[in-house]
């Protein structure tokens, strides 16, 4: 469904009236975790004729098997309980990419024991079949509304972006999540494809805006662009200097990764990379409803999670081949203070 501005218009008028890993934070009602991870390739076993999911079967390029799925499950699940010991309660809100179904990500949920979570799952038409899924804590969080926008690159699909209204404590809120295309075949080949996305998020952002100067909005996903980039710094113009941003924060986003000494969340062709990233507007530093916490932002991490002398994530295959790690992604975690 193609979003015209009326149409966000009303959806954001109706939505609008209605840790670290070296620190343990302890969760309160005020506190509020949300946690981004592109798991690469969470994939059930079967073959979809309506998406190219063909390798991740039995029979397929990456033999991907029932006994791969269960270890992929239960990797992914051991992470969101040690975020749970480290912060004191599971993610308010978990947000996964690349997930193939609401099925398979229903199934990893119920590998946390004593979790309230209910799903908002939203299928994307990405040709492989991969979306975005997310899940809230249903006791402290109530979802008030949603509505996807469609990127449509020349006839080409990719992963829709999501905007979620959310309130905890009578605070309203809203999160816009991302999956921007890849950069298969290279950077500048793809990153036309990137800065179509990013308008596309900054036509949402600034209707939230619009409607108000003090909107509480979190931008999180995988953007496979960095913070330095077009795509982000120019067309999002979100910075990583808090300087910066509090000389004009009404007109930028704040770029969380100047709040960590974190490297990077993915590695690849000998480097760290920042692809996954958390923005915020100026509404979380004004003291009122939703505030960005003490040590808001972290790239989080156990040592069973790296892989190599470089300590990279500890993936699941390179390439064709099986490797049985959990995601060439680190988790990134985002904590708010509700007022």
């Amino acid at each position: 469904m193609r979003l015209t501005t009326g149409l966000i218009y009303t959806v954001i008028l109706a939505s609008l009236s209605l840790s670290l890993p070296r620190e343990k934070v302890h969760a309160d009602n005020s506190t509020l975790t949300m946690m981004w991870w592109n798991v690469e390739n969470l994939f059930d076993t079967r073959d979809d004729p309506a998406t190219e999911d063909s390798e991740f079967t039995p029979e397929g390029r990456k033999r991907w098997t029932e006994k791969k799925l269960l270890l992929k499950h239960m990797r992914l699940s051991h992470i969101i309980k040690v975020v749970r010991l480290k912060t004191g309660s599971y993610p308010g809100i978990l947000v996964l990419g690349e997930v193939e179904n609401r099925e398979v990500f229903n199934k990893l949920l119920s590998f946390l024991p004593d979790n309230a979570y209910k799903t908002a799952y939203h299928a994307s038409n990405d040709p492989r079949g991969i979306d975005i899924a997310l899940a809230y804590d249903s006791t402290s969080i109530t979802l008030k509304n949603s509505i996807s926008k469609r990127i449509d690159l020349k006839g080409k699909n990719t992963r829709d972006i999501t905007l979620y209204s959310f309130s905890a404590k009578d605070s309203a809120f809203f999160l816009l999540v991302n999956h921007w295309p890849s950069r298969a075949l290279g950077k500048a080949w793809s990153e036309p494809h990137r800065l179509f996305a990013a308008k596309a998020a900054k036509s949402i952002i600034d209707s939230l805006k619009l409607q108000s100067n003090h909107a509480d909005i979190i931008v999180m996903g995988d953007f496979n662009d960095e913070p330095h980039d077009t795509s982000i710094r120019q067309i999002l113009n979100a910075t990583t200097d808090k300087k910066e941003f509090m000389k004009s924060p009404k007109d930028k986003l704040f770029n969380c990764w100047s709040e960590t000494d974190d490297k990077g969340s993915c590695f690849f062709m000998g480097r760290w990379l920042k692809f996954d990233q958390i923005m915020v507007s100026h509404g979380l530093f004004d003291n009122k409803s939703l505030s960005m916490a003490d040590n808001a932002f972290s790239c989080f991490s156990i040592p069973h999670m790296h892989a190599g002398n470089n300590g990279r994530p500890y993936a699941t295959y390179k390439g064709p081949k099986y490797l049985g790690g959990y995601s060439d992604h680190f988790p990134i975690l985002f904590h708010a203070e509700i007022r």
